[in-house]
């Protein structure tokens, strides 16, 4: 296996699959949707990057309650998919492992980086591009496969950033890089952000009737995302 998880877009192989389950399914719709949105908190007038966008389903809530949204993806497939989905938000195929070059300096009011850090191989990078087309008083939301979680399922040492290799219910093969929570915080520190809140969420009572096992299993267990708020830091 190689040293990093390189740059090819994993979700394009199975993007309309994708959509169909995240939309209306436990894991993103009743789980890490809910969190994130609540971390966001009142968007209505504001500018928010979308980054790792997907098909376009937190988008399509973020313009529902009043955003203005930029988003873009990797994979060209979720591009075409988020466009076609809310078309009065504006997407672009873009790979975070690269600058951030066509948003300018403190240029959006909030970022939403939802499930997409894993898949970075420099992720401080990534993040400090994020920090730098905040504006003042703005927001990172962030959310990541719970540390805890990975470690349940691929043993070995908790405290060792390393790349797993996972093929998913659906035949989804996925490269990733399983890292502790300390060094998604040290990361956030070294690219110039506070902390002002951390969720381990448990799904929405709503999820309850999508996937009963998961469903119960997640208020449980340690086994799905967790999201965290974070702020630019000034000082």
């Amino acid at each position: 296996m190689t040293e990093n998880v390189g740059s090819a877009p994993q979700y394009e192989a199975f993007a309309d699959e994708f959509a169909e389950v995240a939309e209306n399914g436990l894991f993103n719709a009743h789980y890490d949707r809910p969190a994130c949105l609540s971390l966001l908190g009142e968007v209505s007038g504001k500018r928010v990057l979308d980054a790792a966008c997907g098909p376009g389903l937190y988008a399509e809530e973020l313009v529902a309650r009043g955003a203005r949204v930029t988003g873009c993806d990797l994979s060209a497939r979720m591009v075409e998919l988020a466009a076609n989905r809310v078309p009065s938000a504006e997407f672009r195929v873009h790979d975070l492992a690269e600058p951030l070059d066509w948003l300018s300096d403190s240029s959006v009011d909030l970022v939403l980086f939802a499930l997409a850090v894993e898949y970075l191989d420099d992720r401080l990078a990534a993040l400090r591009e994020l920090r730098r087309v905040l504006r003042p008083g703005g927001a990172l939301v962030m959310s990541r496969l719970h540390p805890t979680g990975d470690w349940l399922r691929h043993g070995g040492n908790y405290f060792e950033p390393r790349i797993v290799e996972e093929t998913w219910t659906r035949g989804w093969r996925v490269r990733f890089w399983l890292a502790p929570l300390e060094v998604t915080c040290e990361e956030l520190f070294r690219a110039g952000f506070v902390i002002e809140r951390l969720l381990e969420p448990r799904p929405a009572e709503t999820g309850a009737s999508v996937d009963a096992d998961n469903y119960e299993r997640l208020r449980r267990e340690p086994s799905g995302f967790l999201a965290i708020r974070a702020r630019p830091d000034y000082t």
